[in-house]
């Protein structure tokens, strides 16, 4: 008997398809489309992320080999290698940018209220980025060195539930440095950062947007010290001076006071020193929101292991930015569901459980709440610890 629905069809339940349409009809991503839709081929590229495919062929050898069972996942149009590689190709992938934009602000909206370790009010961001290596003979387009393909992926994570506020693809060229001109700074926000981003010009506009971050200082940086504030060494603070930059260029680009922190990590037996345009925090809790911006390390390791993210469907520039916001959106929509279902298990768990049910027709929370078993994500817990 043929009842009920799949636990694929039950997962894109929660994908609000009416958005969806208005994505594809922005960039009219359907003219003159008569089977394979662009719903269809979020379809197909979602189930290939969820099943781990290798490729265009192995996508289509599964998904025909259950093709009675094609309607019930919700895919219409026949799948075809060379139909899904041309999509990949000519699709706008805007689409899928824009699309997963909709589902990032949902997330947002539901782990607002998440801890992260540090109870403040306002917004905390992490900012990094990872290079995603390519070959170049087959992404000319990515042209990183002479012998050598790349792409970046650079990320703003909102610590708040570690979801992607702001991703922005751009090839292996592009120094992190660049992507601060294209944030849009929230007022009273708080953006953690390496020293790979210390450029005082375009931090100087952080501060005067009313926002604030925090990152490290270079070997080489010169200062004069104004005066210092009583710290307890016992937290591991050696210092807390209110600076001003030395250099003509430097105190030319950002003229206001700054706060330099020197903290010893006796874990890790290294000393840190930190610069940040906020005054109010204690020392310590600024040494604490440092360590967090680990998290956005984190992301990049999880979503390259447990994602198809290092290996690619397509070639075109078109082909991989498609799949990477794929890849984004579906994370994302693992993590709307994970908590509209109030589920215990970690990110992990749900995908490998996801991965070998979608066929099967029962209750999604029944599927992914009855996991009574130790998976081996214990054995990564030191790295992996997204959503435990």
């Amino acid at each position: 008997m043929n009842s009920g629905k799949t636990i694929f069809a039950q997962l894109m339940d929660f994908v609000p398809t009416y958005e969806f349409r208005k994505c594809v009809d922005r960039y009219n991503g359907n003219h003159k489309v008569i089977s394979f839709t662009c719903w269809d081929q979020y379809l197909c590229m979602a189930f290939a992320q969820l099943t781990y495919r290798e490729s265009l062929r192995d996508i289509q050898v599964c998904l025909r080999a259950t093709q009675s069972r094609l309607y019930h996942l919700g895919i219409r149009g026949k799948v075809s290698r060379n139909t899904l590689a041309h999509a990949n190709q000519t699709r706008d992938w805007r689409i899928y940018a824009d699309f997963a934009q909709i589902l990032i602000a949902k997330a947002r909206k539901l782990y607002a209220a998440d801890s992260f370790g540090i109870e403040l009010d306002q917004a905390v961001y992490a900012l990094d980025s990872t290079t995603i290596d390519l070959c170049l003979a087959l992404f000319p387009w990515a042209e990183f060195r002479k012998r050598k393909g790349a792409v970046k992926l650079h990320t703003l994570l909102d610590l708040h539930g570690n979801i992607p506020s702001v991703v922005i693809i751009t090839t292996g060229k592009v120094h992190d440095v660049n992507i601060l001109d294209q944030l849009l700074i929230e007022l009273g926000a708080i953006y953690i950062m390496d020293r790979g981003y210390l450029d005082f010009a375009r931090l100087y506009k952080i501060h005067r947007a009313s926002a604030f971050f925090v990152t490290r200082t270079k070997v080489n940086f010169s200062r004069i010290r104004l005066y210092s504030q009583p710290v307890d060494k016992s937290t591991g603070v050696q210092c807390d001076q209110i600076v001003v930059l030395k250099g003509h260029y430097a105190k030319k680009d950002y003229p206001e006071k700054l706060r330099r922190i020197r903290y010893f990590d006796s874990k890790n037996n290294k000393t840190l020193v930190f610069l940040t345009s906020n005054f109010v925090l204690p020392a310590i809790t600024i040494a604490d929101l440092y360590r967090c911006r680990w998290q956005v390390e984190l992301f990049f390791k999880w979503i390259k292991q447990h994602l198809r993210i290092k290996a690619f469907y397509g070639t075109t520039e078109n082909a991989v930015k498609t799949q990477i916001w794929i890849v984004i959106s579906v994370y994302v929509l693992v993590a709307i569901v994970k908590k509209t279902l109030n589920l215990d298990q970690s990110l992990y768990t749900i995908l490998q459980v996801l991965s070998v049910t979608l066929f099967e027709k029962e209750p999604i929370y029944q599927a992914l709440s009855n996991v009574n078993y130790t998976n081996q994500e214990d054995h990564y817990s030191n790295q992996l610890n997204l959503f435990d």
